[in-house]
């Protein structure tokens, strides 16, 4: 027996039982005898088909092995690709959940309103826009407290207005959220004042002064400084309480002018004036209608202007801590007597003094 035969044929004995009942065997058609060597022909060609099965099945064995690597090779390279934590555990990086709330004496022309977003994860930022004016925040617990400053002009409209918060997350996906912020009416009383006919109705050479100063404050104010500089709270320039309130609608001379966009307080003229919190000094100059004048920028868009002074205790430039002096209590500019005139600037909105310090009295926040 051949070798090709032996290896079609798994068992000598399988092969003899073929052979003896091949025997005398016919044609199906002739009826003739078929001979044996016939009959090992075939079965030697069907053990070289049966080899080319066997050869066909090892190879798609092979093709299947060959997959399962690529498969493998796929999911290894994705599990590469995601971060990992420092633990050297997969991070799945999800949405975070985000939350906003407020803090403010009420949302009236002229108030302070402490804007809240809280999140689950922490985030790489928080952005927001009030009022047409953009709102810079800072984290005051880690990543997952972010807190700013809105101020809510005299002339804002009285209605619902929509605050856009945008929370950008660690993959620098964006998580926009809508908040509601209601504002209601406020009452403000008159004031008639009698001053130096100079101040109502000023030469075209004090015009042109007047707007050239005015140009400059503005641009001060337009300014956001992106770092938080003042912390914690905000407290009085001066000794005693404020004798005229934020808003009140001014009358000089019979003329109706701006409203009184400060809070006065009454002190003996000499009286040293604070700085209410750390600040770094951007303006120290004689306004035509201010007098001698210093602002104090406290960063993120919120600023300190003291006006009427008799002297000043700074430079432009310099940075002050709360409670260093700056200037000193005086009559300069469009004043009936010496008193401190005290400014709020917040993204140009012009607030209350009082508001920003009661909101930032002692709020627990961490700094």
């Amino acid at each position: 027996m051949c070798g090709s035969l032996t290896r079609s044929v798994s068992h000598r004995s399988f092969m003899t039982m073929f052979l003896w009942k091949a025997k005398g065997r016919n044609c199906s058609k002739c009826q003739k005898s078929i001979p044996v060597e016939r009959l090992v022909s075939d079965v030697v060609t069907c053990g070289a088909i049966r080899n080319q099965s066997e050869s066909l099945g090892s190879d798609l064995a092979s093709l299947g092995m060959i997959v399962k690597l690529i498969q493998f090779l796929v999911v290894s390279l994705i599990i590469w690709m995601v971060p990992w934590s420092e633990a050297g555990l997969l991070q799945t990086i999800a949405t975070p959940r985000v939350s906003v709330s407020h803090e403010a004496r009420s949302i009236q022309p002229g108030e302070v309103v402490e804007l809240v977003v809280s999140v689950t994860q922490p985030v790489a930022s928080v952005e927001a826009t009030a009022f047409e004016q953009s709102i810079l925040l800072y984290p005051s617990s880690g990543q997952m407290v972010w807190r700013g400053l809105i101020g809510v002009d005299l002339d804002v409209e009285v209605r619902e207005h929509l605050v856009s918060v945008t929370v950008i997350t660690a993959d620098e996906s964006p998580v926009h959220v809508r908040y509601p912020l209601t504002v209601i009416p406020k009452q403000f009383a008159t004031r008639q004042l009698t001053v130096a006919p100079q101040y109502v109705n000023p030469t075209p050479e004090a015009l042109a002064r007047i707007q050239q100063e005015t140009a400059r404050t503005t641009t001060i104010f337009e300014t956001q400084t992106p770092q938080r500089v003042w912390r914690g709270s905000f407290l009085a320039p001066v000794p005693g309480k404020a004798t005229s309130s934020f808003g009140r609608r001014s009358v000089f001379n019979g003329q109706p002018r701006s409203p009184h966009s400060g809070a006065d307080f009454r002190a003996i003229e000499g009286t040293p004036v604070t700085a209410p919190n750390k600040g770094r000094v951007v303006l120290r100059s004689d306004l035509y209608f201010s007098g001698n004048c210093v602002i104090l920028d406290h960063g993120l868009g919120l600023y300190s202007f003291f006006a009427h002074l008799s002297g000043f205790a700074v430079e432009e430039g310099d940075v002050v801590d709360s409670g260093d002096v700056v200037g000193y209590v005086g009559a300069t500019g469009r004043v009936t007597g010496p008193h401190l005139h005290w400014t709020v600037r917040l993204n140009t909105a012009r607030v209350d003094p009082l508001s920003l310090m009661e909101v930032l009295f002692d709020d627990g926040a961490t700094y």
